[in-house]
């Protein structure tokens, strides 16, 4: 018999999605949507969130949203409590503060740790104790960074952070596969976005970035689309503890 393609369709499934008021998260939550999924959207910006659930519902979409601070852990607790339990959760809150090591501050570290990694963290133990309390299983998708796997000037502590990220998604993938949930990391090079904009503005930036990128050009929102499914989907079904790369080929280097 010739094999049954698994489906990419995401009907029937919720999905959170945190730091998704712009940029990748807001293009993983419109992703989600237009796949079938129940998509929540969580930031700290009412009015980007507001706007976001408007434009998915305006295509179709099925979404709502709430202003949550991540990085407080009995919020997130509490939240998710009350409105899971999440099949599919994507963790794209994040910052970075690009500098030279000698010129960072310990407010730095401490909150490029704390967005980056603690509520992650935070995140995934609560959506996972829902899930496994359901009988469940589930997805996660950390995004993670090219620079998980490299390291780069003036990110040190991104870098960090996102190594981090890599290290706890292939530590969650064996201790939550039994459960029945995936954890995977999806790491974009470069993508044009408000939070990369202002560093093209610095001269020559752009053209340090593309001359590390084979396909010699910034990656766009729209092509974490299709990846943010797979990775949601029964399409990966067989996928754990894995980093999905979409970095043009920076790290093939």
């Amino acid at each position: 018999m010739i094999p049954k393609m698994p489906g990419f369709r995401l009907d029937g499934k919720t999905a959170l999605i945190t730091g998704a008021g712009r940029g990748i998260g807001l293009a993983a939550a419109a992703a989600l949507a237009q796949s079938g999924a129940h998509v929540t959207l969580v930031a700290r910006s009412e009015t980007e969130l507001r706007s976001a659930c408007t434009s998915i519902e305006a295509l179709g979409g099925v979404s709502n949203y709430a202003v949550l601070d991540v990085t407080d852990s009995g919020r997130v607790s509490e939240f998710v409590v009350a409105k899971g339990p999440f099949n599919i959760l994507v963790n794209s809150a994040g910052m970075n503060r690009p500098m030279p090591l000698l010129e960072l501050e310990d407010e730095d570290l401490d909150a490029m740790m704390a967005l980056n990694v603690k509520s992650a963290f935070y995140v995934s133990r609560a959506v996972a104790r829902g899930l496994i309390e359901s009988g469940q299983g589930g997805s996660f998708i950390n995004v993670s960074s090219q620079m998980g796997h490299v390291g780069s000037p003036c990110r040190t502590v991104y870098c960090a952070s996102k190594h981090a990220i890599e290290g706890m998604t292939k530590a969650l993938a064996w201790e939550l596969g039994a459960h029945g949930i995936r954890v995977n990391t999806l790491c974009p090079t470069f993508i044009e976005t408000a939070l990369t904009q202002t560093m093209f503005e610095n001269p020559g930036f752009r053209e340090w970035v593309t001359s590390k990128i084979a396909l010699e050009r910034i990656g766009h929102v729209e092509e974490v689309m299709g990846p943010v499914v797979f990775l949601a989907s029964d399409a990966s079904s067989l996928m754990t503890g894995s980093a999905l790369m979409l970095d043009g080929g920076w790290t093939a280097a």
